[in-house]
């Protein structure tokens, strides 16, 4: 895509669908209504639950230069044999936005044009913390009606490999050939097989190379008024298919429509259970911290099928 072609596309998508920043249910979450999310109870029939995140890495790698720290401070070596009273304490650290932990991006984490969404100056952003778009907007969570697509699935593959893009006809083909359609206020959650491919050959350079959609899968997204997304990569490919735009996708996405996204997740449990229910939507539970001020958090989705 040229860069021209990929401005008129943001522009497009940022006056149909964008309304102008308000701290709050802003952005893609106005689409997710009470009405909605109740009716997304009724996606529950078994009560089974799967996680959708990977476990945190705490192992420097090649996609993972500054790994989670994760070290005990407690019990102390005096402590080990006493009959007192004593606690096991630990203290953890993390990139939030790195290339191998399962994250949520709040709507300052993209700046663009000197803005954040929805015309918010980027100087909302200091040394302290976001003070506009912060993850502090999810307090009270994302719950809704999750969907997820298989495109390696779709396409009889174990995975996607790096450089290769998710365009609008693969995702209206993943609906297609589950048997499922994504709606308004809709939770998408889209497989292209990082996470397996990752853990079955090793981790490698994902800045240079990741599968990803291709930034016009996004329009599917607007016209669908989906309220969140959610990928087992990072949900833009590398290299990027915009000259001079290393994230288009993260643009569009965060910076035109206002929709949260979720990077690195994993579903390698959620595609069998899926597959055994004969179905692939089900109620979704994504809590991130109450960071004030961040410009994401370590998440954890929940599916209850």
């Amino acid at each position: 895509m040229s860069a021209r072609d990929f401005r008129e596309l943001y522009e497009r998508l940022r006056r149909r669908t964008a309304p102008p920043a308000v701290d709050g249910r802003c952005g893609a979450l106005r689409h997710l209504t009470p009405e909605r999310v109740a009716a997304a109870a009724g996606e529950v029939r078994s009560g089974q639950t799967v996680s959708l995140a990977a476990p945190i890495d705490t192992v420097r790698g090649p996609d993972d230069p500054e790994p989670a720290v994760h070290r005990m401070t407690g019990p102390r070596p005096s402590d080990i044999g006493s009959d007192a009273l004593h606690f096991a304490t630990d203290r953890f650290a993390m990139n939030v936005h790195g290339d191998a932990d399962s994250h949520l991006d709040a709507l300052c984490h993209v700046v663009f044009d000197d803005e954040l969404y929805g015309g918010v100056p980027a100087s909302t952003v200091t040394a302290e913390g976001a003070r506009r778009l912060s993850v502090d907007l999810l307090a009270d969570g994302i719950v809704g009606r999750g969907v997820l697509l298989d495109v390696p699935g779709l396409r009889g593959v174990p995975w996607l490999e790096p450089g290769d893009q998710v365009t609008p006809d693969d995702l209206a083909a993943a609906e297609a050939a589950q048997g499922v359609r994504v709606g308004a206020g809709d939770l998408l959650f889209v497989r292209v097989g990082h996470r397996l491919r990752r853990t079955v050959l090793g981790p490698w350079d994902t800045a240079a190379a990741r599968v990803g959609l291709h930034p016009r899968a996004v329009e599917f997204l607007a016209e669908r008024e989906v309220a969140a997304l959610g990928g087992d990569g990072n949900n833009d490919t590398a290299p990027s298919a915009v000259r001079d735009v290393a994230f288009p996708v993260h643009v569009l996405a965060i910076h035109a429509l206002g929709i949260h996204l979720m990077d690195y997740l994993r579903f390698e449990d959620l595609v069998p259970a899926c597959a055994r229910a004969g179905r692939w939507s089900f109620l979704c539970v994504v809590a991130p911290l109450r960071l004030t001020g961040g410009t994401g958090s370590p998440v954890n989705p929940i599916a209850v099928l």
